[in-house]
């Protein structure tokens, strides 16, 4: 790393995006920001109620496999 110290804000020139990219950035940035809402509810819930009875937990085997199937079905098949 550098030793130098990072330019500040004042100084530092910025290089502008286009107007579609900076779109993509926001909207990247709304899902994020939907994404971190949704982990941080169901961790509130926890620790409100408590962690969910096992029988209504589906194993984390499970999850991944059916994960994996969809990639799958999502990938284009090679001749």
């Amino acid at each position: 790393m550098s030793e130098q110290p990072a330019p500040s804000a004042d100084t530092a020139v910025r290089q502008q995006l286009e107007p579609a990219a900076a779109d993509a950035v926001r909207a990247y940035a709304a899902k994020t920001r939907a994404d971190a809402d949704r982990f941080a509810a169901v961790l509130e819930d926890i620790a409100e109620n408590g962690l969910p009875a096992v029988e209504d937990s589906i194993p984390w085997e499970d999850l991944r496999e059916a994960h994996l199937a969809r990639l799958t079905g999502q990938r284009p098949a090679v001749a």
